[in-house]
């Protein structure tokens, strides 16, 4: 049988110097160029960049078992390639047993490089994967940014489904410096998200 290590060992390793991720290098050279002409934009510093992408997972059966928040933590530090951090309830909730500062759920921030190689890894990978995939809603927070929602962690081909223990949903949001939706959706667009054709 393989060894289970690998999930916690890929986590944070060395850029090579040099080294220009794929998105990264379309990014300057096509959708800016496209942008500008979109938009009628008179320099390159009015064109939305993509600044970073955080990724959000609450674990909701974690008061009664805090290894899951463990499991979870694991799972997205494979996932994002960057170490995850727990979050903690900020307040008491009696109904739900949950404490002020109790672990429930996790996150990880991507920037530069690993944002890049993410989302690449995410359009061209994983999204695919999801059974009768049809595109991803268009509706955007009206401040120039997007959070996708993903049901299962298991889209993710870094994730062994014959090893999880829980099935997790998370939501991926991309953080722009687009002054509109529009903007924002153009340049999303043309790094790839498959938008749905025609949404309502």
């Amino acid at each position: 049988m393989a060894k289970t290590k690998k999930t916690t060992e890929v986590v944070n390793t060395a850029v090579p110097a040099g080294y220009v991720p794929t998105l990264k290098k379309l990014y300057k050279d096509e959708i800016v160029p496209k942008l500008m002409k979109e938009f009628s934009y008179t320099t390159v510093m009015q064109v939305p960049k993509l600044v970073k992408i955080t990724i959000n997972q609450g674990v909701g059966d974690a008061t009664g078992d805090k290894k899951l928040v463990e499991v979870a933590q694991q799972e997205l530090s494979v996932i994002a390639g960057q170490k995850a951090v727990t979050t903690a309830s900020r307040k008491d909730i009696s109904n739900f047993k949950l404490r002020k500062g109790m672990p429930i759920g996790v996150k990880v921030t991507l920037r530069s490089t690993r944002m890049y190689e993410f989302l690449e890894r995410l359009i061209r990978i994983s999204l695919p994967r999801i059974r009768d995939f049809n595109g991803i809603s268009e509706k955007m927070d009206g401040r120039g940014n997007y959070t996708l929602g993903i049901k299962e962690q298991i889209i993710f081909p870094e994730i062994d489904i014959d090893k999880i223990s829980k099935i997790l949903g998370m939501e991926i949001t991309f953080v722009t410096t687009a002054k509109t939706d529009e903007e924002a959706h153009a340049l999303l667009r043309e790094f790839g998200l498959p938008f749905k054709k025609n949404n309502n």
